[in-house]
């Protein structure tokens, strides 16, 4: 640790001296010097080399700006999808199976996860690896627990798990980029469940998800699987809504318990069963309401849609990457094996 603390004091003396006088550090703020003794006393840091790492952490205005307007709270589902479900996307996403066929049919075997929406998750992500973020995640979380009153705590507890990743993956944290609010790698995860989820999946004694397509693969499905995804389960399909129905389940992203009698009774049934004579799933689900280029849509959601929420706790995320995950499926079915 001394040579790394010598290598903080460098570091940060070359950088201070082109920083604006705008530019604000975390140098004695308090909310940084409480945080300090919670990792000396909790996890044996050593409070002089945390003094000197926060001291180059820079608070990130920018941050602030785009935690403050996510774009799932302003686009209408139409316009969302736009963004992730477009033919590059796709080709990409199948020439990203391609490349990792062999690792994507191991995690199927291994996990049961269909290896199309783990593709579409590293897609909707990082456009399959292309762009992981640009922040740096030490200023990012620094930003967000000392300087972000509504999510302090939360990123405060994210800001501790990157320190001790760091640490257990003998990394330097000032090194390591990604998103504004300090996700990272191929699949984005946060600190917390980066020590929790992922996995070393190509046996070299490191899960590297940043650097590591295999790793990030068994990662998301190893995540997908230990929040609850289901082999055999469905995704979403089609529904239907008659005039009246209830709204008050739309939408609403707990575990699916309406059965499909009581959704029924609700105003909701699927769309494709009269068409196709299927029988009517006897799995639980939950209703959604999309807004469509040309009115609203209805889909009936089920286990492994809430799955995908965990993920990322958006009814229009979890659609876009179920979609793209179709459709990178569909084009994979006429690439010869």
């Amino acid at each position: 640790m001394v040579a790394l603390a010598a290598r903080w004091l460098l570091t940060f003396c070359v950088a201070a001296a082109g920083v604006s006088a705008q530019a604000r550090e975390y140098r004695g703020h308090p909310g940084a010097a409480a945080f300090i003794a919670t990792m000396a006393e909790k996890h044996g840091f050593d409070r002089d080399e945390l003094t000197l790492l926060l001291a180059g952490a820079q608070y990130q205005q920018s941050i602030i700006d785009a935690m403050e307007r996510p774009a799932e709270r302003v686009k209408p589902w139409h316009a969302y999808r736009t963004i992730f479900v477009t033919e590059k996307r796709i080709s990409d996403g199948v020439e990203f199976w391609r490349h990792h066929r062999e690792t994507l049919a191991r995690v199927q075997q291994d996990y049961g996860v269909d290896p199309a929406i783990v593709v579409a998750i590293i897609g909707v992500e990082t456009s399959y690896g292309r762009i992981t973020g640009n922040f740096r995640v030490l200023d990012a979380l620094s930003t967000l627990a000392f300087d972000y009153p509504k999510r302090s705590d939360f990123f405060t507890r994210e800001l501790e798990q990157f320190l001790l990743l760091t640490r257990e993956q003998r990394r330097d944290p000032q090194d390591i980029r990604g998103s504004y609010a300090g996700a990272m790698g191929y699949g984005q995860f946060m600190p917390s469940s980066y020590r929790a989820y992922a996995i070393d999946y190509n046996g070299d004694g490191l899960a590297d998800i940043w650097n590591n397509p295999v790793d990030a693969i068994g990662s998301v499905a190893n995540y997908f699987v230990r929040h609850g995804w289901s082999a055999d389960g469905l995704v979403a399909v089609p529904a239907v809504a008659r005039i009246g129905y209830d709204p008050a389940p739309v939408n609403v992203l707990v575990k699916p318990v309406l059965k499909p009698g009581e959704l029924a009774a609700m105003g909701f049934t699927t769309a494709a069963t009269p068409v196709t004579g299927a029988p009517v799933s006897q799995a639980a689900a939950f209703p959604l309401e999309l807004e469509g280029a040309e009115g609203a849509e209805f889909w009936l959601a089920y286990d492994n849609f809430y799955v995908i929420t965990r993920y990322n706790r958006s009814h229009r995320y979890a659609m876009a990457v179920y979609q793209l995950s179709r459709e990178i499926a569909a084009r994979m079915a006429d690439v010869p094996g």
